[in-house]
Formats: C-alpha cells, sequence, structure tokens
C-alpha cells in the first residue's frame, strides 16, 4: 500500500533513486477531480489532495509524465525507446528520458530519426504507432533541433513545443510554426547546474484555452507568459537556486513545480515545491517539503 503521511519528510526520504538525468524533473498536471500531481526526480511521483495533504502515488521517479485519469492507456504495449522507458501507472503515463501529452485520446513523444532530425510519434492505446510531425530545425540552413524540453497539448488539435530559446507549435496537420522567439530573458537569474549556452533553457509548458502559454524558463528562475500573439513576458520569478521546470492551468489558475537546483548530478539534493497563481493573482504555495 503507498504510504498516505503529512509528514513530508518522511514520505519523500521512502522514495530516493539513482540519478539518470542531469537536469530536474519536469512534469506536473492537475486531474478532473482537483488533484495535482508532480514528479519529484528523487523521489517519485505525488499529489495534492484537495485538502492540502501530500501523497506518494504508484510510479518511479522518472522525469516526465502526462495524466491519463480514465486509464486509457493502462494495458497499452509500450514501444521500445533507446535509452528511455514509457510506463502507465495509477493514472499517469510515465517517461524516463522524453516529454510526453495525451491530446485527444492519443499519446505523443519525440523520437530521434536517420539524419538527426527528431519527429513526433503518436501513440494510440492499442499501441499503434504514427508520426504526427517532423520537426524543422531551429533556423533555416541551420544543424537540426539538439532535443525538445517540453510537449503539450493546444487548442483545436494543435501540440506545443520548447526548445532553449523557443516555443513551436504543431498543427492539426503537422505544420510547425513558431509562436516565440526568447533569445534571453530580462534580469535571468544564475541557476545552478544551467550553462550558459543553455539560455533561458525553456522545459516544461501548458497552453490555456485562449491559446495563452505558460513556459518555464528554468535557465533563468522565470515562468513566462506569452500570448497568442507571440508577446514574452515574465509573470512569475524565483529566486535562486530555486527555478520553474513544469507548468499547469486549470480553472483559470495556475501550477507551478518549481526545484532547489543544484550543480550536482545528484537528484537526491533536487528538492521540489509547487505554487499556484490564483485567478486574483496572488502566489500561493501548495507543497514545499523539507529538506531530505
Amino acid at each position: 500500500m503507498i504510504p498516505r503521511c503529512t509528514n513530508l519528510l518522511a514520505v519523500f526520504a521512502l522514495w530516493l533513486a539513482p540519478l539518470a538525468w542531469a537536469h530536474p524533473g519536469s512534469a506536473i498536471g492537475v486531474n478532473p477531480d482537483g488533484r495535482v500531481y508532480f514528479v519529484d526526480t528523487g523521489g517519485g511521483v505525488f499529489s495534492i489532495e484537495p485538502n492540502g495533504e501530500v501523497v506518494r502515488r504508484e510510479g518511479p521517479a522518472f522525469h516526465w509524465f502526462a495524466l491519463d485519469p480514465a486509464g486509457r492507456f493502462r494495458s497499452t504495449p509500450w514501444p521500445a525507446i533507446p535509452g528511455g522507458e514509457l510506463r502507465a501507472a495509477g493514472g499517469v503515463i510515465l517517461s524516463s528520458d522524453l516529454p510526453v501529452a495525451v491530446a485527444g485520446g492519443t499519446l505523443y513523444f519525440p523520437e530521434r530519426v536517420a539524419g538527426d532530425r527528431i519527429r513526433i510519434v503518436a501513440v494510440a492505446p492499442t499501441g499503434a504507432r504514427s508520426v504526427r510531425a517532423t520537426l524543422p530545425p531551429a533556423r533555416r540552413g541551420s544543424a537540426a533541433v539538439p532535443w525538445i524540453n517540453g510537449l503539450a497539448p493546444g487548442p483545436n488539435g494543435s501540440l506545443y513545443y520548447t526548445e532553449d530559446r523557443a516555443v513551436r507549435i504543431i498543427d492539426a496537420r503537422g505544420r510547425v510554426t513558431t509562436l516565440a522567439n526568447v533569445p534571453s530573458v530580462a534580469r535571468c537569474a544564475a541557476i545552478p547546474g544551467v550553462m550558459p549556452e543553455e539560455g533561458p533553457y525553456l522545459r516544461g509548458l501548458a497552453v490555456a484555452g485562449d491559446g495563452t502559454v505558460y513556459v518555464a524558463a528554468a535557465g533563468c528562475g522565470a515562468l513566462l507568459k506569452i500570448t497568442p500573439r507571440g508577446a514574452v513576458a515574465p509573470l512569475l520569478r524565483t529566486a535562486s537556486p530555486w527555478s520553474p521546470t513544469a507548468v499547469a492551468t486549470a480553472g483559470g489558475e495556475v501550477f507551478v513545480l518549481e526545484y532547489s537546483h543544484t550543480a550536482s548530478d545528484d537528484r537526491r539534493e533536487w528538492h521540489p515545491r509547487v505554487r499556484k497563481i490564483t485567478r486574483s493573482g496572488a502566489v500561493v504555495i501548495l507543497a514545499n517539503p523539507p529538506r531530505r
């Protein structure tokens, strides 16, 4: 049985795992029942219950997840992914080494293909695969995008994804356009463990129904708001070493997963917290576990 405990130190200390990636996890989501799920790369998957209790959920301490509250992917035969793993557990689809998103009953993830290009693969609950889009290089004539950091569903069957310095859109027909290039962020905070060449290091993102995008600038300690026309502005800042890695929206509120970063590769040193921006603009801490 998974323990239910309000002593967060005891809960998080039970679920430590060895390092598998150089940056903290990037996954947060709000279930239809109001539970807020988030990943602790050193501890596993947790939920914040409506009464504020933090509960350890089923599943390993992977880096990404997508919510699957209806359990559609509970018995999906997952494809083999070199260097990665997908796993369904407790209403989430966990991913060890690549961002995932569920949209319209389909799971999406990036896959590197011949020529060092990246394509977005669609997986149905039956396990059937198809290709949603092959991503273009970061700019005309440049090398292929080295990787993408976040993936999220958007309006009208679209998908949004992040590169280190850009947010792009894949429409329902697989065409890729740029919402915003973000070469820098004003008053960018130095975050331990994030190299200057990564720039703002855009990671997790969420898209509201009107097309407004919220994205974690993990390399600058800032949560950015991007309008449907591509205007970019900081919405929330942290004090280093804290920095956001993922974001979710629900009921007109914004939920942000933040980590206390270190220059170490020991994931047990990365400590998560969850903050919420209410409809009135107030910032509230929902979960702030003590150091392990």
